[in-house]
């Protein structure tokens, strides 16, 4: 991605003390930003596009990765040890199909230095940074120019001109195992919830639901999971069989975890059509 140099030379786009922020946080969720549907209506010229990323959701308050409720993850020290004061959005990830992998490792009390070798903090952006997405995307690369380490990258942005492009390389990274597409407009200023500044497009619409029991599995399921029983923030309760693996079927997300799964469309009852577990929600 390049920008014309004086984005990147300009001082009043330097960043906000993190220490306003980081106070708002102490006893608050991080203020983060929200991705909408796309449309396809869209002016594809005004947004620059990445790649939406499988992983959890991070925010580095200066000194810490914070979940998206407030909670600390329990990183190593060599792994933060680098990261600059600035506040930083982004995501944990390992790879994509790897996203089992990485709730094992981030969830732990006392990190494993061994697991974590294999996380990555993709940055996306710098919320303290004054200025549009653009204007803070040239911030970012400033900053993170001086970090000298191999486990932060600054998440590529591309441009497609319109929507068949868009969709084409949506459908690459879905087919090589990815989620889909965040698209950001060039224009928008860093906001806190859903806004039509930030979208988000995949081959499936997806949602969460709470577990609140479980099916007996059968046939060479017997003795283990068969399927989720869930309910979703309108109240549909339904079944999730599809989509989970032998060791989630044997040991299945605990009562009162929320679940994230891909659907297509609604009955005119208001249900999922096509249903499919994709994963447990990553830590709050």
């Amino acid at each position: 991605m390049k920008y014309p140099d004086s984005l990147v030379c300009l001082l009043c786009f330097c960043l906000a003390s993190p220490a306003i922020v980081q106070e708002a946080l102490a006893e608050s969720a991080p203020p983060l930003s929200l991705a909408q549907q796309y449309t396809e209506s869209i002016n594809h010229s005004r947004y620059w596009i990445s790649e939406k990323f499988d992983g959890a959701r991070a925010w580095w308050d200066g000194s810490r990765f914070l979940t998206r409720s407030g909670a600390v993850y329990q990183a190593p020290e060599w792994f933060t040890r680098d990261l600059p004061e600035q506040i930083l959005d982004g995501e944990l990830w390992i790879g994509r199909g790897q996203f089992q992998q990485l709730m094992q490792t981030i969830r732990d009390t006392i990190p494993d230095d061994v697991a974590w070798r294999s996380v990555r903090f993709l940055v996306f952006d710098a919320p303290a940074a004054t200025g549009n997405f653009e204007q803070r995307q040239a911030v970012l690369a400033t900053v993170l120019a001086s970090v000298s380490s191999e486990w932060v990258q600054q998440v590529v942005q591309k441009r497609y001109s319109n929507h068949e492009q868009l969709t084409q390389w949506m459908h690459k990274i879905v087919d090589a195992g990815g989620e889909g597409l965040i698209l950001q407009h060039g224009s928008a200023m860093y906001r806190a919830g859903r806004h039509p500044g930030m979208l988000k497009l995949k081959p499936y619409q997806d949602a969460e639901a709470t577990v609140t029991g479980y099916g007996a599995g059968k046939g060479k399921y017997r003795g283990m999971t068969g399927s989720l029983l869930v309910v979703d923030n309108q109240g549909n309760r339904f079944k999730l069989g599809s989509g989970l693996s032998d060791a989630e079927r044997r040991s299945p997300p605990p009562l009162g975890s929320i679940v994230t799964y891909r659907y297509q469309g609604r009955t005119l009852s208001g249900k999922p059509r096509f249903a499919r577990y994709l994963r447990r929600r990553a830590p709050e």
